[in-house]
């Protein structure tokens, strides 16, 4: 049972090349961005447009609203249920995207962790609120491996990786190292990259991009429609999402437009950095370097070849 990864940092070029690639395999694509899975949240995630839908079916986008949760683990325990559905279709399934956790956790799999304790993450985060950074500090005491994963400015995580070292007394860390369990698939993985002043320079314009199809319009509905249908104060994962959480504060008149657009893309290239750190780390990863490769038809095809190489071409007919 073969199944297909493709990944990349952000603003690589992923989407183009893997619906073409998708086609060349006559097979269905089962996206891995973490904000992808939110609905309304269009422009500011590079979502694939409906025209690029419509040439391949995709899964795992638009299955949850912005003011709710949805954990790796809802991620993994649906997704296996797509791949099983393309496998007996005779079909190698395409997972698509950069967000390195998902990818993880389907090849070398995730502990199910404790159910969330509101009462606890309301306390901690009103020790962050007291005192900035104390959550971070503690979580670098009681876990400095999960704190190495960890950007000091996402709470979210933070909080829950210290709710889950409360709640099991053990770090994440450990509990990972004694119930994880991948996916009964071989998995062939493939990381495109460019190097860092193409890359750099296709994020700018990306961005630039999103400005001017209507990115802060997207951003104040989001923001809107969150706001009636959540009361909580627990930080929401799609409000960390980079360049709604800028437009939010330019909307907030924290600062100008221009400081929040570049904002944006200073952390975009922050975060195609640890993208590239994360995936170094993984195992048995294929490089393809595409600088230079702007055709993403002519690069799937080059993906394609790699791929007859690794897998017996009859299992793709």
């Amino acid at each position: 049972m073969k199944v297909i990864i493709l990944t990349g940092p952000t603003g690589v070029g992923k989407t183009d090349i893997a619906i073409n690639l998708a086609q060349l395999l006559n097979t269905e694509i089962i996206s891995s961005d973490s904000m992808q899975i939110y609905r309304y949240m269009d422009i500011g995630t590079a979502k694939p447009n409906l025209e690029q839908r419509q040439a391949v079916k995709h899964h795992m986008i638009d299955i949850v609203n912005p003011w709710e949760y949805f954990s790796t683990g809802n991620y993994i325990e649906q997704t296996r249920k797509i791949i099983d559905k393309l496998i007996k279709q005779g079909k190698i399934p395409l997972i698509v995207g950069g967000t390195g956790l998902y990818i993880r956790a389907i090849t070398e799999g995730i502990f199910k962790g404790p159910d969330a304790d509101w009462d606890l993450r309301r306390e901690l985060l009103n020790i962050e609120n007291t005192k900035a950074g104390s959550l971070y500090s503690l979580l670098e005491k009681v876990d400095p491996l999960t704190a190495e994963k960890i950007n000091p400015s996402d709470i979210r995580r933070i909080i829950r990786a210290l709710e889950v070292f409360y709640k099991e007394g053990r770090s994440i860390t450990e509990l990972q190292m004694k119930t994880t369990k991948p996916l009964p698939y071989e998995f062939l993985k493939i990381c495109i990259k460019r190097n860092r002043e193409e890359l750099y320079r296709m994020i700018e314009q990306r961005v630039d991009i999103m400005i001017a199809s209507g990115l802060i319009e997207e951003v104040r509905k989001v923001f809107n429609m969150i706001r009636k249908n959540y009361k909580e104060d627990i930080p929401l994962p799609a409000l960390q999402a980079i360049g709604y959480k800028e437009i939010g504060g330019y909307l907030a008149d924290f600062y100008s437009l221009q400081e929040a657009i570049r904002l944006i893309k200073k952390r975009t290239k922050m975060y195609a950095k640890r993208q590239f750190t994360w995936f170094n780390k993984e195992k048995d990863i294929i490089w393809v370097d595409i600088t230079g490769h702007l055709n993403s038809e002519e690069t799937a095809k080059k993906i394609f070849d790699i791929i007859l190489n690794k897998i017996d071409i009859e299992k793709l007919k």
